[in-house]
């Protein structure tokens, strides 16, 4: 299977989870890792900058990572799995969690 497919099949789930667990719109909390390199740090706060998010970032013990946590109202399920897309597409190396 491609990474392609597998990664459609994981939103479809991730939507149905979404629909059924929260009362939309909400406050979702994302979760990333990246390498510590500041302009990919920034670069992904800005993605989340325009909606108000509220983002925390900690450096890993080594100092090689950062995990970064957004915390932002979101529309509904669509708007959390765009934003996930957009994330990946933007931020080479990020790990959604």
């Amino acid at each position: 299977m491609n990474e392609s497919r597998n990664s459609e099949e994981f939103y479809k789930k991730l939507k149905v989870q979404l629909q059924d667990t929260a009362m939309w719109p909400t406050t979702y909390l994302y979760k990333f890792i990246v390498i510590s390199e500041t302009e990919k740090i920034n670069n992904l706060k800005e993605l989340f900058n325009h909606l108000g998010a509220v983002i925390n970032t900690r450096t890993s013990k080594n100092g090689k990572y950062t995990s970064i946590s957004v915390n932002v109202r979101m529309k509904n399920p669509d708007s959390v799995i765009a934003k996930y897309k957009e994330v990946a597409t933007k931020i080479e190396g990020v790990i959604s969690l």
